[in-house]
Protein backbone atom coordinates (compact mmCIF):
# COMPACT_ATOMS: atom_id res chain seq x y z
CA UNK A 1 0.00 0.00 0.00
CA UNK A 2 1.40 3.20 -0.95
CA UNK A 3 2.42 6.15 1.85
CA UNK A 4 -0.11 8.87 1.89
CA UNK A 5 1.39 11.82 1.01
CA UNK A 6 1.58 15.04 3.06
CA UNK A 7 -1.06 17.51 3.56
CA UNK A 8 -1.21 21.33 4.54
CA UNK A 9 -1.80 20.50 7.91
CA UNK A 10 1.06 18.15 8.52
CA UNK A 11 3.66 20.37 6.85
CA UNK A 12 3.15 23.52 8.18
CA UNK A 13 4.02 23.15 11.70
CA UNK A 14 7.26 21.00 10.57
CA UNK A 15 8.15 24.20 8.52
CA UNK A 16 8.07 26.38 11.73
CA UNK A 17 10.60 23.79 12.68
CA UNK A 18 12.95 24.35 10.26
CA UNK A 19 12.24 28.02 10.20
CA UNK A 20 13.35 28.16 14.28
CA UNK A 21 16.24 25.21 13.46
CA UNK A 22 17.56 26.91 9.85
CA UNK A 23 19.07 24.58 7.71
CA UNK A 24 22.60 23.66 9.43
CA UNK A 25 20.88 21.91 12.08
CA UNK A 26 18.47 19.93 10.20
CA UNK A 27 20.37 16.60 11.00
CA UNK A 28 18.82 14.20 13.32
CA UNK A 29 15.77 16.29 13.23
CA UNK A 30 12.32 14.69 12.85
CA UNK A 31 10.39 15.97 10.10
CA UNK A 32 8.27 12.81 8.47
CA UNK A 33 5.81 15.06 6.71
CA UNK A 34 8.35 16.76 5.15
CA UNK A 35 10.97 14.11 4.33
CA UNK A 36 7.63 12.30 3.10
CA UNK A 37 7.58 14.95 0.43
CA UNK A 38 11.06 14.42 -0.60
CA UNK A 39 10.79 11.31 -1.33
CA UNK A 40 7.73 11.62 -3.90
CA UNK A 41 9.40 14.66 -5.06
CA UNK A 42 12.92 14.65 -5.46
CA UNK A 43 15.68 11.95 -6.37
CA UNK A 44 16.73 10.86 -2.69
CA UNK A 45 18.75 7.64 -3.30
CA UNK A 46 22.26 9.68 -2.64
CA UNK A 47 20.97 12.62 -0.32
CA UNK A 48 20.45 12.77 3.56
CA UNK A 49 17.37 13.19 4.95
CA UNK A 50 18.11 17.21 5.55
CA UNK A 51 19.57 17.38 2.27
CA UNK A 52 16.83 16.08 0.57
CA UNK A 53 14.28 17.99 2.58
CA UNK A 54 16.84 21.13 1.27
CA UNK A 55 16.09 20.51 -1.96
CA UNK A 56 12.61 20.01 -1.65
CA UNK A 57 12.17 23.57 -0.06
CA UNK A 58 14.20 24.96 -2.44
CA UNK A 59 12.25 23.73 -5.31
CA UNK A 60 9.12 24.94 -3.52
CA UNK A 61 10.51 28.33 -2.96
CA UNK A 62 11.13 28.81 -6.86
CA UNK A 63 7.67 28.02 -7.99
CA UNK A 64 6.53 31.19 -5.32
CA UNK A 65 5.91 34.63 -7.89
CA UNK A 66 9.25 36.26 -7.89
CA UNK A 67 9.24 39.35 -5.80
CA UNK A 68 8.69 40.31 -2.19
CA UNK A 69 7.10 36.76 -1.43
CA UNK A 70 9.61 34.51 -3.03
CA UNK A 71 12.55 36.73 -1.12
CA UNK A 72 10.87 36.60 1.87
CA UNK A 73 10.48 32.97 1.80
CA UNK A 74 14.36 32.47 1.15
CA UNK A 75 15.42 34.86 3.76
CA UNK A 76 12.62 33.09 6.13
CA UNK A 77 14.12 29.46 5.07
CA UNK A 78 17.95 30.66 4.74
CA UNK A 79 17.75 29.83 1.30
CA UNK A 80 18.90 33.00 0.03
CA UNK A 81 22.39 33.60 -0.81
CA UNK A 82 25.04 33.21 2.44
CA UNK A 83 22.30 33.22 5.29
CA UNK A 84 22.18 29.08 5.52
CA UNK A 85 23.78 30.01 8.65
CA UNK A 86 22.02 32.87 9.85
CA UNK A 87 20.10 32.78 13.27
CA UNK A 88 16.22 32.80 13.20
CA UNK A 89 15.84 36.05 14.24
CA UNK A 90 17.97 37.97 11.38
CA UNK A 91 16.52 35.58 8.73
CA UNK A 92 13.18 37.23 10.36
CA UNK A 93 14.23 40.63 10.27
CA UNK A 94 15.65 40.87 7.05
CA UNK A 95 12.62 39.31 5.57
CA UNK A 96 10.40 41.84 7.54
CA UNK A 97 12.33 44.31 5.52
CA UNK A 98 11.41 42.97 2.18
CA UNK A 99 8.04 44.17 3.01
CA UNK A 100 8.76 46.90 4.69
CA UNK A 101 7.42 46.01 8.15
CA UNK A 102 7.90 45.56 11.50
CA UNK A 103 9.59 42.17 13.00
CA UNK A 104 6.48 41.77 15.15
CA UNK A 105 3.79 42.11 12.25
CA UNK A 106 5.82 40.34 9.71
CA UNK A 107 6.10 37.04 12.57
CA UNK A 108 2.23 37.67 13.01
CA UNK A 109 0.81 38.16 9.78
CA UNK A 110 3.00 37.70 6.62
CA UNK A 111 5.40 34.78 8.17
CA UNK A 112 2.65 32.59 8.49
CA UNK A 113 1.54 33.53 4.69
CA UNK A 114 5.29 32.80 3.51
CA UNK A 115 5.29 29.77 5.12
CA UNK A 116 1.67 28.54 4.36
CA UNK A 117 2.49 29.68 0.41
CA UNK A 118 5.88 26.96 0.82
CA UNK A 119 3.15 23.85 2.17
CA UNK A 120 0.46 24.42 -0.45
CA UNK A 121 3.77 24.13 -3.17
CA UNK A 122 4.76 21.42 -1.10
CA UNK A 123 1.54 19.24 -1.84
CA UNK A 124 1.47 20.31 -5.02
CA UNK A 125 4.51 19.13 -5.68
CA UNK A 126 4.25 16.00 -4.18
CA UNK A 127 0.92 15.44 -6.12
CA UNK A 128 2.50 15.44 -9.32
CA UNK A 129 3.47 12.71 -11.53
CA UNK A 130 6.39 10.90 -11.08
CA UNK A 131 9.08 12.90 -13.49
CA UNK A 132 7.25 15.66 -14.02
CA UNK A 133 8.71 17.47 -11.42
CA UNK A 134 12.32 16.77 -12.02
CA UNK A 135 11.89 17.77 -15.69
CA UNK A 136 10.27 20.75 -14.30
CA UNK A 137 13.11 21.72 -12.21
CA UNK A 138 16.18 21.16 -14.47
CA UNK A 139 14.31 22.54 -17.39
CA UNK A 140 12.96 25.52 -15.23
CA UNK A 141 15.52 28.13 -16.25
CA UNK A 142 16.78 26.85 -19.49
CA UNK A 143 12.78 27.41 -20.98
CA UNK A 144 12.60 30.84 -20.10
CA UNK A 145 16.09 32.89 -21.19
CA UNK A 146 14.70 35.87 -21.25
CA UNK A 147 12.34 37.84 -18.88
CA UNK A 148 11.46 41.14 -17.85
CA UNK A 149 11.62 42.10 -14.36
CA UNK A 150 9.87 45.25 -13.18
CA UNK A 151 11.95 47.28 -10.60
CA UNK A 152 11.67 51.10 -8.82
CA UNK A 153 14.43 53.35 -9.35
CA UNK A 154 13.85 56.95 -7.26
CA UNK A 155 10.42 56.42 -6.23
CA UNK A 156 9.81 55.47 -10.58
CA UNK A 157 8.97 52.04 -11.85
CA UNK A 158 11.68 51.13 -14.73
CA UNK A 159 11.93 47.60 -16.35
CA UNK A 160 14.74 45.28 -16.68
CA UNK A 161 15.48 42.74 -19.05
CA UNK A 162 17.18 39.14 -17.17
CA UNK A 163 19.17 36.96 -19.91
CA UNK A 164 19.97 34.05 -18.83
CA UNK A 165 22.64 32.37 -20.83
CA UNK A 166 26.05 32.81 -22.88
CA UNK A 167 26.80 36.63 -23.17
CA UNK A 168 27.84 35.22 -26.85
CA UNK A 169 24.51 34.57 -27.57
CA UNK A 170 22.49 38.21 -26.98
CA UNK A 171 20.60 39.91 -29.66
CA UNK A 172 19.87 43.20 -30.67
CA UNK A 173 21.31 45.13 -27.56
CA UNK A 174 23.22 48.21 -28.82
CA UNK A 175 25.79 48.16 -26.41
CA UNK A 176 27.66 44.84 -24.42
CA UNK A 177 29.49 45.67 -21.31
CA UNK A 178 33.00 43.48 -21.26
CA UNK A 179 34.79 43.28 -17.85
CA UNK A 180 38.46 43.96 -18.39
CA UNK A 181 41.89 44.39 -16.74
CA UNK A 182 43.32 47.61 -16.13
CA UNK A 183 45.86 46.81 -18.37
CA UNK A 184 42.79 46.37 -21.18
CA UNK A 185 44.66 43.54 -22.25
CA UNK A 186 42.01 40.55 -23.23
CA UNK A 187 42.09 37.56 -22.78
CA UNK A 188 43.15 34.72 -25.29
CA UNK A 189 39.69 33.84 -27.42
CA UNK A 190 39.57 29.76 -26.09
CA UNK A 191 39.24 31.22 -22.66
CA UNK A 192 35.58 30.45 -21.05
CA UNK A 193 35.35 34.04 -19.39
CA UNK A 194 32.71 37.20 -20.67
CA UNK A 195 35.62 39.36 -22.14
CA UNK A 196 36.90 35.84 -23.96
CA UNK A 197 33.32 34.87 -25.20
CA UNK A 198 32.98 38.30 -26.65
CA UNK A 199 36.39 38.36 -28.61
CA UNK A 200 35.43 35.21 -30.10
CA UNK A 201 32.08 36.73 -31.16
CA UNK A 202 33.37 39.21 -32.45
CA UNK A 203 35.78 37.40 -34.75
CA UNK A 204 35.43 36.89 -38.18
CA UNK A 205 36.40 33.27 -38.76
CA UNK A 206 36.61 31.23 -42.30
CA UNK A 207 34.99 28.00 -42.97
CA UNK A 208 36.75 25.62 -41.32
CA UNK A 209 37.18 28.38 -38.26
CA UNK A 210 39.93 29.81 -39.18
CA UNK A 211 40.22 33.13 -37.52
CA UNK A 212 40.02 35.54 -40.24
CA UNK A 213 39.80 38.92 -38.25
CA UNK A 214 40.48 39.53 -34.40
CA UNK A 215 39.42 43.22 -34.13
CA UNK A 216 38.66 44.15 -30.63
CA UNK A 217 42.61 43.25 -29.26
CA UNK A 218 43.33 45.94 -32.59
CA UNK A 219 40.72 48.26 -31.42
CA UNK A 220 41.49 48.55 -27.77
CA UNK A 221 44.98 49.26 -28.98
CA UNK A 222 43.86 52.02 -30.69
CA UNK A 223 42.16 53.52 -27.97
CA UNK A 224 44.69 52.99 -25.77
CA UNK A 225 47.42 54.82 -28.15
CA UNK A 226 44.87 58.07 -28.57
CA UNK A 227 44.24 58.10 -24.68
CA UNK A 228 48.17 58.10 -23.95
CA UNK A 229 47.92 54.63 -21.96
CA UNK A 230 50.22 52.60 -24.40
CA UNK A 231 51.79 50.03 -21.98
CA UNK A 232 50.67 51.03 -18.91
CA UNK A 233 47.42 50.60 -16.80
CA UNK A 234 44.37 52.99 -16.63
CA UNK A 235 42.91 53.93 -13.46
CA UNK A 236 40.18 51.42 -12.14
CA UNK A 237 36.68 52.28 -13.47
CA UNK A 238 38.25 53.42 -16.91
CA UNK A 239 35.46 52.58 -19.89
CA UNK A 240 36.80 51.99 -23.39
CA UNK A 241 34.53 51.88 -26.04
CA UNK A 242 35.28 49.47 -29.49
CA UNK A 243 33.30 48.29 -32.00
CA UNK A 244 31.44 45.38 -32.21
CA UNK A 245 32.81 43.12 -34.94
CA UNK A 246 31.52 40.32 -36.00
CA UNK A 247 28.68 40.68 -33.37
CA UNK A 248 27.19 43.68 -35.55
CA UNK A 249 25.15 41.07 -37.45
CA UNK A 250 23.91 39.87 -33.92
CA UNK A 251 22.26 43.78 -33.61
CA UNK A 252 25.01 44.66 -31.34
CA UNK A 253 26.77 47.95 -31.92
CA UNK A 254 29.45 48.69 -29.73
CA UNK A 255 31.26 47.00 -26.69
CA UNK A 256 32.24 48.83 -23.64
CA UNK A 257 35.48 47.58 -21.65
CA UNK A 258 35.13 48.18 -18.49
CA UNK A 259 38.68 48.31 -16.48
CA UNK A 260 37.65 46.99 -13.04
CA UNK A 261 40.10 44.41 -12.67
CA UNK A 262 43.94 44.72 -11.29
CA UNK A 263 46.72 41.71 -11.20
CA UNK A 264 47.92 40.67 -7.94
CA UNK A 265 51.83 41.11 -8.27
CA UNK A 266 53.06 38.44 -8.65
CA UNK A 267 50.28 36.30 -9.15
CA UNK A 268 47.61 35.01 -11.62
CA UNK A 269 44.62 36.19 -9.62
CA UNK A 270 43.10 39.81 -9.80
CA UNK A 271 41.69 41.92 -7.23
CA UNK A 272 38.47 43.57 -7.54
CA UNK A 273 36.33 46.40 -5.61
CA UNK A 274 32.60 46.95 -5.47
CA UNK A 275 33.07 50.60 -5.49
CA UNK A 276 35.31 50.35 -8.73
CA UNK A 277 32.75 48.34 -10.42
CA UNK A 278 29.95 51.69 -9.60
CA UNK A 279 32.40 54.19 -10.85
CA UNK A 280 32.82 51.92 -13.71
CA UNK A 281 28.86 51.42 -14.17
CA UNK A 282 28.69 55.12 -14.18
CA UNK A 283 31.61 55.25 -16.57
CA UNK A 284 29.56 53.00 -19.02
CA UNK A 285 26.05 55.56 -18.89
CA UNK A 286 28.44 58.47 -18.97
CA UNK A 287 30.13 56.78 -22.39
CA UNK A 288 26.60 55.95 -23.91
CA UNK A 289 25.27 59.20 -23.04
CA UNK A 290 28.31 60.83 -25.45
CA UNK A 291 28.09 58.36 -28.21
CA UNK A 292 24.29 57.95 -28.24
CA UNK A 293 23.69 60.55 -31.19
CA UNK A 294 26.66 59.67 -33.20
CA UNK A 295 24.33 56.36 -34.00
CA UNK A 296 21.50 56.04 -36.37
CA UNK A 297 19.48 54.31 -34.46
CA UNK A 298 20.54 56.45 -31.57
CA UNK A 299 22.27 54.14 -29.18
CA UNK A 300 19.91 53.14 -26.34
CA UNK A 301 20.31 49.72 -24.93
CA UNK A 302 22.93 48.69 -22.53
CA UNK A 303 23.54 44.78 -20.83
CA UNK A 304 25.49 44.16 -17.84
CA UNK A 305 27.01 41.18 -16.92
CA UNK A 306 27.33 40.82 -13.13
CA UNK A 307 31.07 42.66 -13.55
CA UNK A 308 34.39 41.26 -10.87
CA UNK A 309 31.91 37.94 -10.46
CA UNK A 310 34.58 35.79 -12.43
CA UNK A 311 38.31 35.81 -12.11
CA UNK A 312 37.85 38.79 -10.04
CA UNK A 313 36.44 37.03 -7.26
CA UNK A 314 33.26 39.08 -6.21
CA UNK A 315 30.41 37.23 -4.69
CA UNK A 316 27.11 37.57 -7.46
CA UNK A 317 25.08 40.03 -4.71
CA UNK A 318 27.86 41.93 -4.42
CA UNK A 319 29.28 42.84 -7.84
CA UNK A 320 25.05 43.16 -8.90
CA UNK A 321 24.41 45.42 -5.96
CA UNK A 322 27.64 47.32 -7.21
CA UNK A 323 26.07 47.37 -10.46
CA UNK A 324 22.75 48.36 -10.07
CA UNK A 325 24.13 51.78 -7.15
CA UNK A 326 24.97 53.30 -10.57
CA UNK A 327 21.70 51.88 -12.86
CA UNK A 328 19.45 52.66 -10.41
CA UNK A 329 20.98 56.12 -9.82
CA UNK A 330 21.17 57.20 -13.45
CA UNK A 331 17.11 56.14 -13.90
CA UNK A 332 16.57 57.64 -10.81
CA UNK A 333 17.11 60.62 -12.93
CA UNK A 334 14.81 60.11 -15.56
CA UNK A 335 16.95 58.27 -17.86
CA UNK A 336 15.29 56.27 -20.13
CA UNK A 337 17.96 53.28 -21.16
CA UNK A 338 16.39 50.29 -21.52
CA UNK A 339 18.80 48.28 -19.38
CA UNK A 340 19.72 44.63 -20.03
CA UNK A 341 21.46 42.28 -17.35
CA UNK A 342 23.16 38.47 -18.65
CA UNK A 343 23.98 36.13 -16.76
CA UNK A 344 25.07 31.89 -16.51
CA UNK A 345 23.69 30.75 -13.50
CA UNK A 346 19.95 30.38 -11.65
CA UNK A 347 21.42 31.68 -8.51
CA UNK A 348 22.48 34.88 -10.51
CA UNK A 349 19.48 34.77 -12.31
CA UNK A 350 17.29 35.13 -8.65
CA UNK A 351 19.38 37.85 -7.71
CA UNK A 352 19.00 40.51 -10.11
CA UNK A 353 15.12 39.13 -9.59
CA UNK A 354 15.15 40.46 -6.52
CA UNK A 355 15.67 43.42 -7.49
CA UNK A 356 12.27 44.76 -7.39
CA UNK A 357 11.76 43.51 -4.00
CA UNK A 358 15.01 45.87 -2.77
CA UNK A 359 16.16 42.27 -1.91
CA UNK A 360 20.02 42.66 -3.43
CA UNK A 361 21.54 41.84 -0.21
CA UNK A 362 24.74 44.23 0.22
CA UNK A 363 25.04 42.99 4.00
CA UNK A 364 25.91 40.03 6.24
CA UNK A 365 23.16 39.04 8.80
CA UNK A 366 21.95 42.00 10.71
CA UNK A 367 21.60 42.04 14.71
CA UNK A 368 19.27 39.94 15.66
CA UNK A 369 15.99 40.75 16.51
Amino acid sequence: MATPLPDYASLLPELKEVRRAGLVRLHGRSLPALESAARAVTATAARTPGAAVEALLRLAVTRLDAGTLRTAAEYTMGLAHGTRDWPASSRRARAASVYGVSVERFRKDHEVMVLGQIAEHIVRLAGEPAGVTARTAAGEWGANTHRSVAARAGGRPVRLTLHVHPVDLLRDVDVIVSPSNVYLALPEPYKASVAASLRRAAATHGVTGEVLDDPLPGELRAWAARHGASGRAVLPGTVAATGSGALARQGVRRVYHAAVAVPRAGTNDYDVHPADVTRSVSRVLAVLAEERDRHTPPLRSVCFPLLGAGRGGLPYHVSLAAVWAAVEAELARGADWDVHFVVRTAEAAELVERIPAGGVPVHGPGPAG
